[in-house]
């Protein structure tokens, strides 16, 4: 993806961390992409190895993980960034260009609404939805699209697809727009 971009050079690829702290050792590049899943060394240890033996060296996590936890510990780690690996190119350039010139990069999180949720569960229970259910009609109702809520909850838009069909059979709905109707005319 990054070939033939202008003002990005590549250095190298290494299939692991100890590969590539030793071309990091040979390269000294401004940026690293990483991947947290990796052999022999994960990408949370090699970003720690990296900011120890080169603290100049920027790293930027890319990984399927869009889970809280992870990304707070690669913050906690030294990462100057982290991208999905479903990201356009566009964005991952515009990234690389901002930690490049010293910003951190780090995805939006949509806050969890627990208290609503919560105000929520008593009405909803009396149609048996799943707590994950329950939580899918939060987004919907926000209006995003099931590969939005997919990449949100690191889930597969198939599982998504499932939960919404199941969501609209409890509800005894045939619809979206009759979906949307039901959440703005119960408030929910």
């Amino acid at each position: 993806m990054l070939k033939n971009e202008k003002n990005i050079v590549i250095k190298g690829l290494g299939g692991d961390g100890k590969t590539l702290l030793h071309l990091i050792r040979q390269e000294t590049p401004d940026i690293v992409l990483l991947d947290i899943n990796m052999p022999e060394m994960n990408g949370l240890e090699t970003i720690r190895r990296i900011k120890y033996e080169f603290e100049k060296v920027k790293v930027i996590m890319l990984s399927t993980y869009n889970e809280e936890h992870l990304i707070e510990k690669a913050k906690t780690y030294g990462a100057n960034g982290y991208l999905l690996k479903n990201v356009n190119k566009e964005e991952l350039v515009n990234t690389i260009f901002l930690v490049h010139s010293g910003q951190a990069c780090f995805p939006y999180r949509l806050p969890v609404k627990s208290a609503r949720l919560e105000s929520t569960d008593s009405f909803l229970k009396q149609f048996d939805l799943t707590r994950r259910e329950m939580e899918l009609v939060e987004f919907i109702k926000q209006g995003f699209t099931n590969q939005h809520i997919a990449d949100h909850l690191n889930l597969s838009i198939y599982t998504i697809e499932t939960h919404r069909k199941n969501i609209m059979q409890k509800l005894g709905l045939k619809s979206p727009a009759e979906l949307m109707k039901f959440l703005f005319e119960y408030n929910l």
